[in-house]
């Protein structure tokens, strides 16, 4: 079929900076006449030419509410601005963090590569009619766009007139695999609709000793549960840990996608993954079944994982100083050493520790994966991760949550593959128990004040920074509150060099060093769709190994009530208690 370019008038639209997570707005927003069009046209233009005309790009996403009209506008779009070819997955269904492993990974049956990525998702956040809908765009090296881009992307959205799409083109059916041709003003456009795991199952193949996972699988002793909140992570999940690993298909919980995640909310923590936490013992009810040994969730779009062993959560803090410490013996893709290790500035100082026992260079980033991806592009690092449950390796650009799932797989199966037929498996508690014997224990817990008013949140941010100079002051307040807490010796907002490109972000959160290695952190998140959301991170250091068994939030008790009071996180919020404590 011959398709025309229509060249179609629009006015700009104000709206919110995209960054690492991309533009995020309720479905009603992006629903308006020319909106979405408005953000991708602004992309388009952003890119250089040859990233546009006669390029391969990826476009598909979580599979929430309206990702399948938004696919349909893309492929116009992108035919009308002289794209050559389009991959979809199948039913529009890619993981962000499977979307990257298809921009390095996949190659086409003549040969093609893509260079970029149109990603539909908002993450972690509700999704339906009334919900969440998001766009992201991602580079050539499988990472999110970085803030040259993006900052020229939303100029383009102030400013932007027209935007190309080729109007007649029918709608492709992206239900089935296949090839769908046209031609248009410049030649031939393809439109590629193919499965969704079988790339991404390919490169888990090649990290992980599968055969060794399926073995501690296969034992009678070991039980498993994942749940993907009906997020995309269940287009994957039969496929690799039913038919790959041997799991029993009553191992998955919610893996079938939905365009409203059943109605919940994908976030994989202790709130929200209300069925899993149950299942594994950590709920308010004293069920009779013994809980599986391992348990696992991810978010709506994958790249997030929580981890859970019986009756016990490893903070996401902890799972990746464990990932790292363990690395190079339990996963093969790191056989040969570990280049680096690295977290964002609010993430425990677990890595750290472990960084420093091993001999690893250790970086500390300003959140966002493209901090990181920076970093592995130069060689420089090979595990990371977020405390917000991000973690990943340099197999990919983005934080993977499948990859983190597999990883403590591996690590039990090293662990246990002389056990099987022992009287009893190592656990993931023993694991952890074991980690925080040899390195310490970093006491650490996040309290999230979600769609709290931007100007009540803004002014409390503004409040500290003014405070920061003054440690006698800080310190005034803080023996005020609570006369056992260590004095703070340092207060400052986080500012990073990039070791790669020079490039150096500040403003990225107010810190409260205290003289013991205990840390209180706040910082404002832009990964909601309205309001504001506070986060205040509470870390505590305990070497004294007699001293690592206490309750996490019972042995926080003391700095929590110290940064409420310090942030006068009540009085500028009116917030008596987090939306979510993790």
């Amino acid at each position: 079929m011959v398709f025309e370019v229509s060249k179609v008038p629009t006015t700009p639209f104000d709206g919110q900076k995209p960054g690492t997570s991309g533009l995020r707005k309720k479905v009603k927003v992006f629903v308006q006449p020319h909106y979405l069009h408005n953000f991708v046209q602004s992309t388009f233009n952003a890119l250089t030419p040859e990233k546009v005309r006669g390029a391969t790009l990826v476009v598909s996403g979580d599979g929430r509410y309206f990702s399948k009209d938004a696919i349909q506008i893309i492929i116009k779009m992108s035919a009308a601005n002289g794209v050559r070819r389009v991959w979809v997955g199948q039913n529009g269904l890619l993981s962000t963090p499977a979307v990257s492993a298809v921009i390095r990974e996949r190659v086409g049956a003549d040969g093609s590569k893509a260079t970029g990525a149109f990603i539909l998702t908002a993450s972690h956040n509700p999704g339906g009619p009334n919900e969440d809908f998001g766009i992201k765009y991602n580079m050539e090296n499988g990472g999110p766009a970085p803030e040259a881009i993006t900052d020229k992307i939303f100029e383009n959205t102030k400013t932007i007139k027209e935007y190309l799409i080729a109007e007649g083109l029918p709608n492709v059916d992206i239900s089935v695999t296949g090839v769908t041709s046209f031609t248009g003003p410049e030649g031939p456009f393809d439109v590629e609709v193919f499965d969704s795991a079988t790339d991404y199952v390919k490169l888990m193949k090649s990290i992980f000793d599968f055969e060794l996972i399926r073995k501690l699988l296969s034992s009678p002793k070991f039980t498993f549960c994942y749940d993907a909140l009906h997020g995309v992570g269940g287009a994957y999940a039969n496929r690799t840990f039913v038919e790959e690993l041997g799991a029993k298909q009553s191992s998955l919980l919610n893996c079938i996608p939905k365009e409203d995640f059943g109605g919940g909310h994908p976030d994989p923590n202790l709130t929200y993954a209300k069925e899993l936490v149950e299942r594994m013992g950590l709920g308010k009810s004293n069920s009779e079944v013994e809980p599986p040994e391992f348990g696992a969730a991810s978010d709506g779009d994958a790249d997030r994982n929580m981890i859970l062993g019986k009756r016990f959560f490893v903070t996401p803090s902890d799972s990746v100083a464990i990932i790292a410490a363990n690395a190079v013996n339990a996963i093969p893709y790191f056989s040969s050493g570990l280049k680096g290790v690295a977290r964002s500035m609010p993430t425990s100082a677990a890595l750290d520790v472990v960084a420093k026992n091993l001999g690893l260079k250790f970086f500390e980033v300003p959140t966002g994966w493209k901090f990181f991806g920076n970093l592995m592009d130069a060689g420089m690092c090979s595990i990371c991760g977020e405390e917000s449950f991000g973690t990943g390796s340099d197999h990919i650009r983005e934080k993977d949550g499948i990859w983190a799932v597999l990883a403590w797989l591996s690590i039990l199966a090293y662990k246990n593959k002389e056990n099987l037929k022992g009287d009893k498996l190592v656990s993931v508690e023993d694991i952890v128990r074991q980690h925080w014997a040899t390195y310490g224990r970093h006491y650490y817990t996040r309290y999230d004040y979600e769609n709290v008013d931007a100007g009540g949140a803004k002014d409390l941010m503004a409040n500290m920074v003014k405070l920061m100079p003054s440690l006698d002051e800080i310190n005034k307040i803080v023996k005020g509150v609570r006369s056992d807490v260590s004095k703070v010796v340092k207060a400052d907002e986080f500012e990073y060099k990039d070791p790669v490109d020079g490039s150096v972000s500040k403003n990225q959160g107010i810190r409260f060093m205290f003289e013991d290695g205990s840390r209180l952190v706040f910082r404002l998140s832009g990964t909601g769709s309205e309001g504001a959301t506070i986060r205040l991170y509470i870390e505590q250091y305990e070497k004294d190994p007699s001293k690592t068994g206490r309750d996490s939030q019972e042995a926080l008790a003391p700095l929590v009530e110290v940064g409420l009071k310090l942030s006068k996180m009540q009085e500028f919020t009116g917030r008596s208690a987090p939306t979510v404590i993790t």
